[in-house]
């Protein structure tokens, strides 16, 4: 019995993806060409590995069986492959990284050109999604999250943290008036996340707290849409360093309230599935990007 590497990577993508469509869309096949890849592999095993409605696709009892010892067998040519590419010096292959659009706007692309030169040969697929993403069913290698973790199936490495602070535009101060305290906020427009709530809660010393929870009078759900929102004399906003240093340099954004912001600083972790072993391609971004951050990206 024989079966091809593209037949098992079509089954164990269409079981991580949910469907045929969503499978062929990230192998960048046609729907029938994936379609067609289980079908020979079905056929070889003579055994059915999945059951098709016209809604859902799922596991039959020997998908199940199946699908681990599929798994393992790409793993393991993944890694036979790797190792050959450290022992000649050359690191090769596909690394998908996913983070939230601000930090891939700011911090993750200004970099990329050095990256790709140090490691030409590392393919790169960069993504973007606000709320956190399942990794195995992404396909994704590496992701880089902001805040704190909670989700014990992933390893976590800590490249740095990001003070968050109040901005506003100085047209808008010169509109609005510069708030003197936290009760003059009250007066003022607000521009906050809708969600999570946490992202509400500024970092303003109070009695007895060191967190302010504000109502947003305009609320979005991307740091980078309140950034603009903010540059265009909208409102207030509490935004992370990393993406908002550079508007305060350039005069286009003014901090409010300095003397009372509390020492929040947001974490950012680079984070990969725990059942995946450390490839020397995500070895090399995550060390690459924590030696950056700490010389060219750390606000402080």
């Amino acid at each position: 019995m024989t079966f091809s590497t593209d037949e098992l990577l079509a089954f164990v993508t269409v079981v991580d993806s949910g469907s045929i469509t969503a499978a062929a869309e990230q192998l960048g096949q046609t729907t029938s060409g994936v379609s067609r890849a289980l079908s020979r592999l079905e056929q070889r095993l003579a055994a059915t590995l999945l059951q098709r409605t016209t809604r859902r696709l799922s596991l039959t009892e020997d998908g199940a069986l199946f699908l681990d010892g599929a798994r393992t067998i790409l793993r393991a040519m993944a890694q036979a492959e790797e190792t050959l590419a450290v022992r000649r010096n050359k690191l090769a292959g596909r690394l998908r990284v996913d983070a939230a659009s601000p930090f891939m706007l700011h911090c993750v692309v200004p970099l990329m050109a050095e990256f790709t030169r140090l490691y030409p040969d590392i393919r790169l697929e960069l993504t973007s999604h606000e709320r956190n993403v399942d990794l195995l069913e992404q396909r994704t290698d590496i992701a880089l999250r902001i805040g704190t973790l909670a989700d014990s199936s992933l390893h976590a490495r800590v490249l740095g943290t990001s003070q968050v602070r109040l901005l506003a535009s100085p047209a808008y101060l010169a509109a609005h008036g510069e708030p003197q305290d936290v009760a003059a906020l009250a007066q003022h427009r607000l521009l906050g996340f809708t969600d999570p709530e946490v992202l509400n809660h500024w970092p303003l010393r109070l009695a007895g707290a060191e967190r302010l929870k504000i109502v947003p009078d305009l609320a979005a759900s991307s740091g980078e849409t309140l950034r603009h929102l903010a540059l265009a004399g909208l409102g207030i906003v509490a935004l992370s360093a990393f993406m908002s240093d550079g508007d305060i340099r350039a005069g286009r954004l003014k901090c409010v309230l300095p003397a009372l912001l509390s020492e929040h600083r947001q974490t950012i972790s680079a984070v990969y599935y725990r059942d995946t072993a450390l490839s020397a391609r995500v070895s090399c971004f995550i060390e690459f990007m924590a030696q950056r951050w700490h010389t060219e990206l750390d606000p402080m």
